[in-house]
C-alpha cells in the first residue's frame, strides 16, 4: 500500500543568490572551474573540475550530449512592428517551432522580414498561442544556415548581461567541445568545462565515453508559473540514442561501471530510455520528461552539472537525483564559498541518492 502523496510546491525550491555570483564569462581555461562534490560524504567537498579523473575509475562511462548551439535568436519585422524570434525546435523541412515576442497581432499567412538578411522571408503558419508559433523558413536549409550565421545571435540566457548583444567570443564560449549536431538553442552547460587535456586524463584513467543527442529548446529558460510543479509540462525536445551508444552504456553497466551523465540534458534522455533493470534502449524522437522528487532514477549513478536557478525545473531535477535536503545544503555551501552560478559558472558532481525517491509517491491529482 502506497503512502499518501506529500505536498510539492514550487516555493520549496527557492533560495537566495547574490547577483554578483552569477557568472558573466566562463573560467579560462574551461577546466579551471571549481567543482563541488555532493555525496556520498555528509558534507560537500570543494574540488576543481580537473579532479574529475580522480573521482572516476576504469570502467565508468561518461555520457555526453553532442548537440550544437545555433545562433537561434533573430530580429524580424512585419511592417513597422519589430518581432524577436527564438527558434525552439525543428519540426520538418523548413518548419520550426519558435517562441516570439511582440507577436500579439501575428496571423497565419503573415510574412516576416529578417533584419540583416532580407533575402529570407519567414511565413507564419498559424496564429501564435502562448508566445509560440510555427514558422516556415522555406525549402533551402543552406539559406537558413547562412542567414543564422549572418543575422542570428547566440541565444545566451537572460541572466548573462549583454546590453549591446552577445560578444564575438560568446559564439565559442557557449559551444561545448562535444558539439557536432546543430539544433540546440541553449548549451548543455556541464559540457562547457571540458578540454582536450581533461578528456585525455579521463582516457588515461580508463573512463569510456558514450555520445547521445538532445537538442535543448528555448523552454529551458522559461520559469514555472504554477504553485504545484506536478501540474506543469515541459516543452518537448528532440533526442537520439544510437544503438552504439546504448551498447556502450549497457556494457559498462553489466561490467559494474558507473554511468555518469554529463549535464541534465544527458540525464533526461537517459531516463527517457532507461529500462527497469537500468539498461537503456536506442531511441529517436521527442521527450518531455519532467524529473521531480519521487522519480526512481535508473539511467545514471552520477551527474555532473552546473548550479541552477531557484524555482527552476533543473533545480528540481538535481534535488530529485541527489536529495532535496542535501542539495539545498550544498547550494547554501556554494553561496557561502562564492561558487560561480549558472551557465558560465562552476560545476558540481552529484551522487544519486536512491532514498530520495522513496520519500515521494503517487502523482498529482
Amino acid at each position: 500500500m502506497s503512502r499518501p502523496l506529500s505536498p510539492l510546491r514550487t516555493d520549496d525550491f527557492s533560495f537566495d543568490l547574490p547577483d554578483d555570483l552569477i557568472a558573466q564569462a566562463p573560467a579560462r581555461p574551461r577546466d579551471s572551474a571549481r567543482l563541488l562534490r555532493i555525496g556520498p560524504a555528509d558534507r560537500p567537498e570543494d574540488l576543481g573540475v580537473r579532479d574529475l579523473p580522480d573521482l572516476l575509475g576504469p570502467g565508468d562511462v561518461i555520457v555526453v550530449n553532442d548537440t550544437k548551439v545555433i545562433p537561434a535568436r533573430l530580429h524580424a519585422r512585419r511592417g513597422r512592428a519589430r518581432i524577436e524570434v527564438m527558434l525552439n525546435r525543428h519540426e520538418e523541412a523548413g518548419v520550426w517551432h519558435a517562441l516570439v515576442r511582440n507577436a500579439r497581432r501575428l496571423r497565419a499567412g503573415d510574412v516576416l522580414e529578417v533584419e540583416g538578411a532580407p533575402e529570407l522571408a519567414l511565413r507564419v503558419l498559424e496564429a501564435p498561442e502562448g508566445g509560440a508559433v510555427r514558422l516556415d523558413f522555406g525549402p533551402d536549409p543552406a539559406l537558413l544556415a547562412a542567414t543564422l550565421d549572418k543575422a542570428g545571435e547566440v541565444p545566451l540566457p537572460p541572466y548573462i548581461a549583454r546590453p549591446e548583444g552577445p560578444r564575438p567570443e560568446d559564439r565559442e564560449d557557449y559551444q561545448p567541445i562535444f558539439a557536432r549536431r546543430p539544433g540546440a538553442v541553449a548549451a548543455p552547460t556541464a559540457s562547457l568545462h571540458f578540454t582536450d587535456a581533461l578528456l585525455a586524463a579521463l582516457d588515461a584513467r580508463g573512463v569510456t565515453r558514450a555520445t547521445l543527442t538532445l537538442h535543448v529548446g528555448a523552454g529551458t529558460f522559461l520559469p514555472l508559473r504554477g504553485d504545484d510543479p506536478r501540474r506543469e509540462r515541459l516543452h518537448a525536445e528532440w533526442g537520439e540514442v544510437t544503438e552504439d551508444a546504448a551498447a556502450t552504456i549497457n556494457a559498462a553497466r553489466a561490467a559494474g561501471g558507473r554511468i555518469v551523465a554529463i549535464g541534465t540534458t544527458a540525464l533526461r534522455l537517459l531516463e527517457t530510455v532507461a529500462r527497469e533493470d537500468g539498461t537503456v534502449a536506442p531511441f529517436r524522437g521527442l521527450t518531455d520528461l519532467f524529473l521531480l522528487p519521487g522519480h526512481r532514477f535508473r539511467g545514471a549513478d552520477l551527474l555532473l552539472t552546473n548550479f541552477h536557478l531557484p524555482r527552476s525545473t533543473l533545480f528540481m531535477l538535481v534535488c530529485a537525483f541527489g536529495g532535496t535536503a542535501r542539495l539545498r545544503a550544498a547550494y547554501a555551501h556554494a553561496v557561502a564559498e562564492r561558487y560561480r552560478f549558472y551557465s558560465y559558472g562552476d560545476a558540481c558532481l552529484i551522487a544519486h541518492d536512491p532514498d530520495e525517491a522513496a520519500a515521494w509517491t503517487g502523482t498529482a491529482p
